[in-house]
């Protein structure tokens, strides 16, 4: 493995709006930061087709063009990018240490910007058809089923919100879930059990997602006869949760929830101290790009403020 030895101002670890916000920021405050960008460079946006919802495009964009334009304009301010996974981190020790594939790299702060991935079901078509009709983000994409019928998978609070913001648009929401009972807390199942829009389809398994270009309805299994079904649907929600990608810190000494979402201690700072935060990581409630593109911002204004008090 090669050594890079010249110690970096900072390290940051993802590349999706969390990550290349603070690179931009860190890289027009001359802290010259190396994004180690992993073998997909983007984040969850690279699935995601038409983008509505981030301030500036008035016609939207496509989630790869956003992307690749924050690359360009991080880049263009000085901002090293590698495309390589970090692979494990010690930050028992200044300057930090990040190891990916191929190198080792060292920093006197880093900005973990890793992100949180959806949570799926790993049907047949489930992600063949993501972008269209299968999606994990009500708030994202609700916009595009108006007036069409749509499914949302699970049982928690998650899947009620998402189901309750959909009805905004859809003509009808259908939840199905594989048991008779719901981890939804009464308050949220209520809510959902009270809207006219809101059907229920309880005990039963989903098999597939049907549809060649587009969704065009479910496959679902009667978890008490075997019998199989369909439900008629424009639209698939995963309502099954994320899981945050904190892999590589589990044995790094960072503090996470009962969820392993990394705990923010004062703004976007860690239990670590020059350690910092931002994006889906850390955000549970959210999940959205421009929350995340904050986040990072915040992150790299702080890593210059610490890097300035060091100095002083």
């Amino acid at each position: 493995m090669e050594n890079i030895n010249n110690t970096r101002n900072t390290i940051i670890i993802g590349s999706g709006p969390a990550g290349l916000t603070a690179a931009l920021y860190a890289s027009r405050a001359e802290l010259k930061p190396l994004v180690i960008a992993g073998f997909k460079p983007g984040g969850q946006l690279m699935d995601t087709t038409d983008v509505e919802n981030f301030p500036g495009f008035v016609n939207g964009i496509m989630g790869p063009d956003l992307m690749d334009n924050m690359m360009k304009q991080v880049a263009r301010f000085g901002t090293e990018i590698i495309n390589e996974n970090a692979v494990s981190v010690d930050f028992t020790k200044k300057p930090f240490t990040v190891k990916t594939d191929k190198a080792e790299f060292q920093a006197k702060t880093i900005i973990i910007a890793t992100g949180a991935e959806a949570n799926w079901l790993n049907l047949p078509n489930e992600q063949r058809l993501r972008g269209k009709g299968v999606s994990a983000c009500a708030t994202c994409d609700g916009f595009f089923f108006k007036e069409k019928e749509v499914v949302v998978i699970g049982g928690g609070d998650t899947a009620m919100e998402e189901a309750n913001f959909l009805t905004r648009f859809a003509s009808r929401v259908t939840i199905v879930h594989r048991r008779e009972e719901f981890r939804a807390s009464k308050i949220m199942l209520k809510r959902a059990q009270d809207n006219p829009k809101i059907t229920f389809v309880t005990n039963f398994t989903v098999m597939d997602v049907l549809g060649e270009n587009s969704v065009e309805g479910i496959k679902i299994k009667n978890n008490a006869t075997e019998e199989e079904s369909t439900i008629k649907a424009q639209g698939y929600f995963s309502a099954i949760g994320h899981t945050p990608n904190t892999k590589i810190f589990k044995d790094a000494g960072i503090e996470v929830d009962e969820k392993n979402y990394i705990i923010i201690k004062n703004h976007s700072r860690t239990n670590i101290e020059g350690v910092f935060v931002a994006g889906d990581v850390n955000d549970p409630r959210y999940r959205q790009a421009v929350v995340a593109a904050g986040m990072g911002c915040m992150a790299a204004l702080d890593v210059e403020k610490y890097l300035a008090d060091q100095e002083s």
